[in-house]
């Protein structure tokens, strides 16, 4: 695995569970945690990113098999 990919699944891992968030551009930070879509993309505009990847995570991680 890359270290790009990496560090982008270690951050999904921190990510709190069933919640909006917002990545910056890179995918190396969150830059916003919210209840519903427009809060997070409200809350990233006042961080400074403006063009954030918004994703919601789940209420649980389901395991991956390969």
């Amino acid at each position: 695995m890359s270290p790009e990919n990496e560090i982008r699944l270690e951050l999904l891992r921190s990510a709190p569970l069933n919640k909006w968030i917002a990545l910056s551009q890179d995918e190396s930070s969150i830059v916003a945690v919210g209840e519903t879509f427009g809060e997070v993309s409200e809350l990233s505009d006042l961080a400074g990113v403006s063009d954030p990847v918004i994703l919601k995570t789940p209420e649980v991680w389901a395991p991956l098999s390969v």
